[in-house]
């Protein structure tokens, strides 16, 4: 089931919320070129700060609306739905104020949160690894779930996309959106076949000019292949896909990434202090890097993953002819 708003899009993506690297420039050029465009209420280090993030985005795209005529895409937050996570009351409370027009929920899906957010029209997309964290979400009342498949960036899940999706369809007849090694138009034509209704991207927006990952890191991602990127606990106690290159840089053995206990990084910091220590120098990304070898503008991005998406379903459909 697609949203209202999925015909105005450019094309049926959403670049992924990234710990420390999504920010209000990365969104609002994601949201003025027709893709969903989002961050995490955490990378603002207080609910004030936060808070004006939130309207900055809303006055970029209420600015670009009155100057070209065109409709900009909606945005999106990331909220941490755990009980560690302090400030997600507050966050939630300001997302509500300003009616942001997208929540995406990590690590809970709880009925409250999502009633909270319906009660002006918003919606709910909830990120899951697996069939059983998916019920669960689909019981709250969530719009749609992001189906986290092996390969993917960040806290990725390890089931291949086609059986994870069909898995879902059987039960769950909303939104679905598809995560794991997306980087190019093709990628997005093949999750669309899989069954998906959004391509889920967030490695491939690492490397983009707005982005405010360090030229290291976006560096890293172009020399790196599927190979280079490893599943570990090590890094904040949950599997993780990070790059081969940034754990040796740090001096981190084969033999502590292959170990399933969390790396301490400090005992003086709390933990989520730590965790943003540890991600600022171990960098994150999914086996997408294999196809990513620039860094570019959102805007030329997205053309060109729209000239590659519609090859790939223009082929589609000239093999259709064929086998009629």
């Amino acid at each position: 089931m697609k949203p209202s708003f999925f015909n105005e899009l450019t094309l049926p993506v959403i670049a992924a919320p990234m710990f420390l690297i999504s920010e209000p420039k990365l969104v609002i050029e994601c949201c003025k070129n027709g893709i969903i465009g989002t961050f995490p209420s955490l990378n603002n280090r207080s609910i004030e700060g936060f808070e004006e993030w939130v309207i900055e985005i809303k006055d970029a795209l209420n600015d670009f609306e009155k100057e070209t005529g065109k409709k900009a895409a909606p945005f999106g937050v990331n909220l941490i739905v755990h009980p560690t996570n302090m400030r997600v009351q507050p966050d939630l409370e300001v997302c509500v104020k300003h009616k942001v027009p997208i929540i995406i929920t990590s690590l809970g899906a709880v009925p409250e949160l999502v009633d909270a957010i319906h009660s002006y029209g918003g919606l709910v997309y909830h990120d899951v690894i697996k069939k059983r964290h998916a019920q669960k979400a689909s019981d709250a009342g969530v719009d749609g779930l992001i189906l986290v498949a092996a390969g993917a960036g960040g806290h990725a899940g390890t089931l291949h996309p086609i059986p994870l999706i069909n898995e879902i369809r059987k039960f769950f007849k909303k939104t679905i959106l598809l995560s794991g090694c997306l980087s190019s138009g093709y990628d997005i034509a093949s999750a669309m076949q899989m069954g998906a209704d959004f391509a889920y991207m967030g490695t491939r927006f690492i490397n983009v000019k707005e982005s405010i990952a360090s030229e290291d890191y976006k560096k890293m991602i172009i020399n790196s292949s599927a190979e280079d990127i490893l599943y570990t606990a090590a890094v904040s106690g949950v599997n993780g896909s990070f790059l081969r290159a940034s754990l040796e840089a740090m001096g981190i053995t084969e033999e502590q990434w292959k170990n399933s206990k969390k790396i301490d990084f400090g005992s003086e910091l709390d933990a989520a202090k730590a965790e943003a220590k540890a991600w600022k120098t171990i960098w994150s990304a999914g086996q997408g890097v294999t196809a990513i070898d620039d860094i570019e503008t959102i805007s030329s991005l997205v053309k060109r993953l729209k000239i590659e998406f519609k090859d790939a379903i223009n082929k589609q459909y000239n093999l259709l002819k064929t086998f009629n």
